[in-house]
């Protein structure tokens, strides 16, 4: 088989796989010197319709894998061509297409051949060729294969960018019953290695919060016991198993510099394939933020591409608006000071299907609205829809030269849009007037019957009262129900 065709099938392989962002890293070669650099800002320069990197070429080292994950394409028991790379074509593939102007790095990951060992130690010869043979200084985002030894991880981590050990199904029950080869700790255990080696403190990577919940959670979350167990503060994992692993100080070797991983670590979690409730699979996520100090965590929606009782039928539309929205919320975690507990419960684990999770945590807290622009702290404006922490950090600056009217606001960025409902202005002092009703109307999200109404999950029906897409006769006909059924629930 030609290079061609292993790359089609290997490139084709890896699509599944969601943790492609911009790289977080800053360097360049010596003058004069090697090829290729990275920006913080990001390596990518181009992306997909749906918002995903395009830039990096992204393939397995090989589709073999001995282990029987029964929702991957490449599991052990399904009948696929199986092909593998060495090192050095994959090596030579990644500099000629690096040459060419293709691509901006290499996002490398395989199939476990043999054993992890074994395929670590091949994955890291690639690397060792780009960094030492071709003196590649470009971006390289690496995955740990899970059960790999102390040292070959470490030795990842001093010629990658970026690691990431993907921690693929939400709850331990699933991991048990669709990855039966896999376990928490070898997951966990790689985790806490990369976090120590690259000296990254987790809990200063989500900010303190003033409410209860943020980085913490009870031991025993009795609320969260079905479907199955989860992790205590990450909805999924146990706080001793969060907290295991052994790691050390890497020193010498790529970077030059002796850090290991400087971009950090990510993981991916697949969203759809099992009844996980939204709620653990973002107590999950803030858990991994704030033990392991990670730098994202990616949420890839379920593509069934196995007959399997275990999981959705083939043909089943992936929850696309679903995980647009656990990527919403996850960005309120990181940026917004928002805690899991805040935007989900256990009497509401699902987000929303027609409003972002911003709104309608705004709409469940009327009482702490409207906010006067010219006296709101910062953690209060970032609270309200339509402001950001770039806006915010401009009001309170501004509001220094003088009090800020709606046209104010308007040049400073905020989305009125949306916060002229949250906002009391000179202009504006009782706000805009309008009822609940008006205010939902407003701010449901126009997206919403893009994705398709049986989107949101796979294993719970919508609720009753909200619309279906055969129960209307126009998308303005949905959107006027769909309204009405929300202001009452607020």
């Amino acid at each position: 088989m030609d290079l061609m065709e292993k790359l089609t099938l290997l490139t084709g392989g890896a699509k599944y796989d969601a943790a492609c962002t911009s790289s977080g890293a800053d360097r360049s070669g010596p003058p004069g010197k090697g090829m290729g650099s990275a920006m913080a800002a990001g390596c990518c320069h181009s992306f997909a319709a749906d918002g995903r990197c395009i830039s990096l070429l992204k393939v397995l080292m090989t589709n073999v894998c001995i282990y029987d994950c029964q929702y991957c394409v490449n599991r052990r028991s399904n009948d696929v061509p199986r092909v593998t790379f060495t090192p050095e074509e994959l090596a030579e593939l990644t500099i000629q297409f690096y040459r060419r102007n293709y691509i901006e790095g290499l996002f490398l990951s395989s199939g476990v051949i043999h054993s992890p060992d074994v395929t670590m130690e091949r994955m890291i010869r690639v690397l060792e060729l780009l960094r030492e043979k071709y003196a590649f200084y470009g971006y390289l985002h690496c995955k740990v294969i899970p059960g790999a030894s102390k040292d070959l991880i470490r030795r990842a981590g001093q010629l990658a960018d970026r690691l990431s050990v993907n921690i693929e199904l939400p709850s331990e029950r699933s991991l048990r019953l669709l990855c039966p080869d896999k376990t928490r700790q070898s997951v966990l255990g790689p985790m806490a290695q990369i976090q120590r080696d690259s000296g990254v403190n987790g809990h200063l990577c989500l900010p303190e919060h003033r409410g209860p919940g943020l980085l913490s959670a009870p031991r025993n979350s009795h609320e969260l016991d079905s479907p199955g167990r989860t992790l205590s503060v990450s909805g999924h994992f146990s706080d001793k198993e969060l907290s295991a692993g052994n790691g050390g100080n890497a020193s010498g070797g790529w970077p030059r510099d002796g850090r290991t991983s400087g971009a950090g670590q990510a993981t991916q979690m697949i969203i759809g394939a099992t009844p996980e409730s939204d709620f653990q699979i973002l107590r999950l996520a803030q858990g991994l933020y704030h033990r392991y100090g990670l730098k994202r965590v990616f949420y890839s929606a379920y593509v069934p591409v196995t007959d399997n009782s275990l999981l959705p039928a083939p043909g089943t539309p992936p929850p696309l608006l679903r995980e647009h929205r656990l990527y919403q919320a996850d960005f309120l975690l990181r940026r917004y000071q928002f805690a899991a507990e805040e935007l989900l419960s256990a009497d509401a684990p699902n987000f929303h299907p027609y409003l972002d999770p911003k709104c309608d945590w705004a709409l469940r807290h009327m009482d702490r609205f409207p906010l006067d622009v010219n006296r709101a702290s910062r953690e209060d404006l970032l609270r309200v829809p339509g402001v950001g922490p770039t806006s915010a950090a401009r009001i309170v600056t501004a509001r220094r030269e003088g009090r800020l009217d709606t046209a104010a606001l308007k040049r400073l960025g905020v989305v009125l849009k949306r916060a002229q409902y949250f906002l009391l202005t000179p202009d504006r002092p009782r706000g805009t007037g309008l009822n609940r009703e008006g205010i939902v109307r407003a701010l449901i999200d126009p997206g919403i019957f893009s994705f398709g109404m049986e989107q949101l999950s796979l294993f719970t029906a919508l609720p009753a009262e909200l619309p279906g897409a055969g129960d209307v006769r126009s998308l303005r006909e949905a959107a006027e129900e769909a309204t009405r059924a929300l202001a009452a629930g607020f």
